[in-house]
């Protein structure tokens, strides 16, 4: 029986389809539009959008196990409509269309984004109430209502888990992700100035062996963490330097300065066609889910994510070999 992947081409997803061909299983990848990161692999490509529940039923018939990483990522308040689409909406077709199909089990990835930040001192875990109140950002919000449709769906019998990752990095970033492409503009010396705060970050790899061990051992309704550790972004600025031998921020913006400045970078950005990085909601995240528990996961499924200093090493040397830096770029460093 086949192993789906909806959101195959992404970056969890594309890293995903790796590690399920490397243990030997047969892989069908829902592909919405662009199919470049999967090429060259033993994977069956099926077109289908989640936001079409007819497209699904020859998606995920004969399905042992779905893991639904499909969603829509933004950090401006103008995608909320899309956004509201495909991570709620999509997300109750991808439920419908598994007990439409009798698939064995759903793996849901929800986020971190999901969840309600608490109180800064306090720590986030399983236990901690979702995000779903209207005053939350979009992406936030959705997130959060398309993972209460999966929960909600369990006490209807459907067997689901789901895992939710923080920020995530690491190599086969074909897009790249938004996380990436903050790397690239620290590898690239194009970060003279950078905002206190940070992430708690973690390997898209070890995203993946979680995500595995949660919908290969763990009880139907489970929730898991799959976090990292926090690190502020002039860390994360100050390893990116050392791997590639750039010069790194000169200036640390304050957050209250940063938020107040956000809505004219990211207008500017949008004047000239260009994806912002700094904008009210990406300011936001910057200042929150700072202490986030992954014990169940390491407890359950033996989960043990690895230093940031080597991801960073492996994600660098990855866009090097693939293009996205130039030759030489990176320099012989360990992590």
């Amino acid at each position: 029986m086949a192993t789906v992947v909806t959101g195959a081409s992404g970056h969890i997803g594309v890293n995903l389809v790796r590690a399920l061909l490397q243990r030997g299983e047969s892989v069908r990848t829902v592909v919405h539009m662009d199919t470049s990161a999967l090429e060259g692999l033993d994977v069956e490509l099926v077109r289908g959008d989640v936001c079409e529940l007819s497209s699904l039923g020859r998606c995920f018939a004969g399905a042992a196990t779905v893991y639904h990483l499909a969603g829509h990522i933004a950090i401006s308040k103008e995608k909320g409509s899309r956004m509201e689409a495909v991570n709620v909406e999509g997300t109750r077709n991808v439920v419908r269309a598994c007990v439409e199909c009798g698939v064995g089990r759903l793996l849901h990835v929800s986020s971190i984004h999901a969840m309600a930040d608490p109180d800064r001192n306090a720590v986030l875990d399983e236990r901690s109430p979702l995000a779903c109140g209207v005053g939350n950002p979009p992406y936030d919000r959705t997130k959060a209502l398309g993972e209460k449709v999966v929960l909600d769906a369990v006490e209807q019998g459907l067997d689901a888990v789901v895992v939710a990752p923080t920020a995530v990095v690491g190599p086969y970033d074909y897009r790249p992700s938004y996380f990436g492409r903050v790397v690239l503009t620290m590898a690239r010396g194009r970060m003279p100035i950078i905002m206190s705060g940070g992430f708690d970050w973690v390997d898209v790899r070890d995203v993946v062996a979680g995500a595995i061990a949660a919908a290969d051992h763990a009880h139907a309704g489970s929730k898991y963490l799959l976090s990292g550790q926090w690190r502020p972004l002039t860390d994360v600025a100050r390893i990116v330097a050392r791997i590639t031998g750039t010069t790194g921020p000169r200036a640390v913006v304050p957050r209250a300065l940063a938020q107040a400045c956000s809505p004219l970078a990211e207008s500017v950005c949008t004047l000239v066609g260009r994806t912002p990085l700094y904008t009210p909601y990406s300011v936001h995240a910057l200042c929150g889910h700072r202490l986030v528990s992954h014990g169940r996961a390491a407890a359950d499924l033996q989960y043990a994510p690895r230093p940031l200093d080597e991801t960073l090493v492996d994600t660098c040397r990855w866009f090097e070999d693939n293009g996205y830096l130039p030759r030489g770029a990176c320099k012989e460093v360990t992590a």
